[in-house]
């Protein structure tokens, strides 16, 4: 979906000043247009999908992954499970924090414990299986489990991987995601919201021989269009999640470089099942009417209008390539004249209404719209309500909403694509969806060594959660389409959608 003219010219005359050239150091300078403001820059307490992609720059984890989703080491150098139970994870010897304090085996555990411990945490769910964090010497750490675990290691690849000084968030507090210290290639400078996030090489960093940037300027600019323009125009030298249709125009730029690639998560309508009063409603009371508003949308058609097709309808959190995919589980089509029968079945006067609220993005804007149009024919009254990215989900968090379109970057591990959202209690389950037997499922998938019976077990969950019960519905599993200036080099396309900037420099 596009602006108008008059609309990418007045956004451009406002984002272009703060991104003026910077002399002589601008090769050394790289400037990333984000389609969001970030949340706050605190692990614990952050989810934003963009606060992940500055936190690249910020905080190395113990773990990352490669281009072949891979777990590798980052802040450690090696582990091994002492038994099935017990995990062992050796150190980088000699790496400091951004305040220059030792990232050691205390800093670990403070950091997995402030995971744990801190109210609000976000990663408390996603690492519920540890039963206490041991330091054995400086260099090595001792993490000791309630259970097996098929998903933990998977957990520390991103921010629960996190190590933070533990000088500087006890000094902070809750307040650390405003200057945060971290051990990552780059230090923390400033942050204007909604304008820009500043970063400056760290010359302490362990890898520093494969960073060549001096700064990064992290720049929100949620229009596809101006952000586009904005990388044409030189005021940016990268840009994530561009819309399909701009592959075309980006293709005919012999300056300008894009790249499609899957990703591991979904986009989909998170219902208020119940989290306060905003929940109590036929929508959150009754699973056929939000059955109903499920056959009321055609997936295939919002694709192919909004996204000329390019990504994959999907009814489940896990893609076609993860080997956890239930194959037999299938998008719903369309069925009107089945909608309206659930909803005279579950005695709801039409037209009904529901408000859907909608990050304020151009693309989503338009996918609002269309399923405001679907699920009229069915008999719905759907209104929309467009909010800044960053607010909408701390809106959702209080249970301020009915229905949320909003989607997941998703994970490596089956588990960090369902667990948090769908288990009772989890970290990011907004519409508190409850279900006894699911969470017995996902308990024991999570526990579960056999991949096999594993992947019997969240097909169980997935049929009765999505299917049964309609706790979410899933829409599509989207491409990451990245762009960036031809004469930078480096960057490594992988499914997290996470710009690594190691080993990224200009020509």
């Amino acid at each position: 979906m596009k602006t108008t003219i008059r609309t990418v010219i007045a956004a451009a005359a406002l984002l272009i000043p703060a991104m003026a050239p910077m002399g002589s150091a601008q090769a050394q300078n790289l400037r990333i247009g984000l389609r969001e403001d970030p949340d706050i820059l605190d692990p614990t307490l952050s989810r934003t999908y963009v606060g992940r992609i500055v936190y690249m720059a910020i905080c190395d984890k113990l773990f990352d992954i490669n281009e072949r989703l891979e777990v590798v080491p980052q802040l450690a150098t090696a582990h091994r499970w002492e038994n099935p139970t017990t995990l062992i994870i050796t150190l980088r010897d000699g790496v400091r924090f951004h305040d220059g304090e030792p990232m050691d085996a205390e800093a670990v555990r403070y950091s997995i414990n402030r995971h744990l411990t801190m109210q609000g945490s976000f990663r408390r769910s996603e690492i519920s299986e540890i039963d206490r964090v041991e330091v054995v010497d400086p260099r090595t750490v001792r993490i000791i489990l309630k259970t097996p675990s098929a998903s933990f290691l998977s957990a520390l690849t991103d921010r629960a991987g996190m190590i933070v000084s533990p000088k500087a968030a006890e000094a902070a507090g809750r307040n650390f995601g405003n200057r945060p210290v971290c051990a990552g290639p780059f230090r923390f400078v400033e942050r204007v919201a909604q304008e820009r996030i500043v970063v400056e090489r760290f010359r302490e960093y362990w890898d520093a021989a494969n960073i060549h940037f001096d700064r990064v300027t992290y720049l929100p600019i949620p229009d596809n269009t101006v952000r586009l323009a904005n990388l044409q125009s030189g005021a940016v030298e990268f840009v994530e999640r561009m819309e399909p249709d701009d592959m075309a125009t980006i293709g005919r730029t012999r300056n300008l470089r894009a790249i499609a690639v899957d990703e591991l998560g979904y986009q989909g309508i998170t219902i208020n099942n119940g989290n306060g009063e905003r929940a109590n409603t036929p929508l959150g009371r009754d699973a056929r009417v939000r059955q109903a508003l499920e056959l009321a949308i055609d997936r295939a058609a919002i694709n192919q209008v909004v996204y000329e097709g390019m990504y994959t309808p999907t009814r489940q959190p896990f893609p076609p390539a993860n080997p956890f995919h239930v194959s037999d589980f299938p998008p719903t089509e369309r069925n009107v004249d089945r909608a309206r029968a659930l909803l005279r079945e579950a005695g709801v006067t039409t037209p009904f209404p529901v408000e859907l609220t909608v990050p304020n993005n151009p693309d989503l804007r338009q996918v609002g719209e269309v399923i405001q149009s679907m699920a009229a024919e069915a008999g719905f009254a759907v209104t929309l309500r467009a909010m800044e990215f960053a607010s909408s989900l701390q809106a959702a968090t209080r249970g301020e909403f009915q229905t949320y379109l909003v989607g997941w970057s998703g994970r490596v591990d089956p588990d960090g694509n369902i667990f948090t959202f769908t288990r009772t209690g989890g970290g990011q389950n907004d519409g508190r969806y409850s279900n006894p037997e699911v969470d017995r499922l996902l308990d024991a998938a999570r526990i579960e060594l056999d991949v096999e019976k594993r992947r019997d077990l969240y097909a169980q969950a997935v049929r009765l959660a999505f299917g049964q019960d309609v706790s979410r519905i899933y829409l599509w599993h989207r491409k990451n389409i990245m762009a960036h200036a031809a004469r930078l080099t480096g960057y490594r396309p992988v499914s997290d959608g996470m710009i690594r900037l190691q080993g990224m420099r200009f020509q």
